[in-house]
C-alpha cells in the first residue's frame, strides 16, 4: 500500500473515530511538522508551538480534507498558515511590549525528546539542525517559508504557489532569491570556494 493510500485509509478512519488511526496520522507527520517548525522559527519552544496548532487545526478541519492533493500538502499549508499566525503575533507582541530584553531559548530543549537516535546521530543531527536554523534566520519569513517547503518538504513550485496563494514565477523569483542571499552569506564565512 502506497503512503498516499496508507494516508486515506488512515483519514477514512480517523473520521471514523479510531483514535489509533489519528494517533498514527500524527506519529507519521509530528517530526517533520516540529523540524518544519524549528526551521521557521528557530527555537524549539516555539515550534512545539506550532506543532501544536498544526495537529489541532487538522484535528478540527480534516473532516474538511477533500484528497485533491496530497495529505502531506494539506498539512504544510496549515502549517504555513500557523507559521504566518505565529509571526504576525509575535511582531505585534514586540510592538506592544518595547523591552528589547528577550530571553533567548536553547534551540535544542527538546529535540531530544522527538529524536530516537543513537546519542552520537542525535548530536550530529542537533548540530546540523542547529547550523540550518541560523543559516534560514537570515531570510524573511516569505523566502524561509519557500525553502523549508521546497528543500525539506520535497514541494513543487505548483504546490508551494498554492499554498501560499502567489504565483509559480513569484515562488520561483522568492526561491531563487533565498538562496543567493545564503550563498553569500557561505562565501562570507568562507564556507564555499
Amino acid at each position: 500500500m502506497s503512503l498516499i493510500n496508507e494516508d486515506e485509509a488512515l483519514i477514512a478512519a480517523a473520521l471514523k473515530g479510531s483514535a489509533y488511526a489519528w494517533e498514527k496520522l500524527v506519529k507519521r507527520y509530528e517530526s517533520r511538522v516540529y523540524n518544519h517548525g524549528l526551521r521557521l522559527t528557530g527555537n524549539s519552544s516555539d515550534a512545539m508551538d506550532l506543532m501544536q496548532e498544526v495537529f489541532l487545526g487538522v484535528y478540527r478541519n480534516l473532516h474538511r480534507f477533500r484528497g485533491d492533493a496530497k495529505f502531506s500538502s494539506w498539512i504544510f499549508r496549515i502549517a504555513h498558515n500557523k507559521a504566518v499566525d505565529m509571526n504576525r503575533r509575535k511582531r505585534l507582541m514586540t510592538l506592544q511590549s518595547k523591552s528589547g530584553d528577550q530571553d533567548e531559548r536553547d534551540i535544542f530543549e527538546q529535540i531530544a525528546s522527538y529524536s530516537h537516535d543513537e546519542p552520537d546521530a542525535r548530536l550530529s543531527s542537533e548540530e546540523l539542525n542547529s547550523q540550518i536554523v541560523k543559516m534560514l534566520s537570515i531570510l524573511p519569513l516569505d523566502q524561509r517559508l519557500i525553502v523549508e517547503l521546497k528543500v525539506f518538504q520535497s514541494q513543487t513550485f505548483e504546490e508551494i504557489a498554492d499554498m501560499q496563494d502567489i504565483s509559480v514565477n513569484t515562488a520561483k523569483t522568492r526561491f531563487y532569491t533565498a538562496l543567493k542571499k545564503l550563498k553569500v552569506v557561505l562565501e562570507e564565512n568562507h564556507v564555499l570556494p
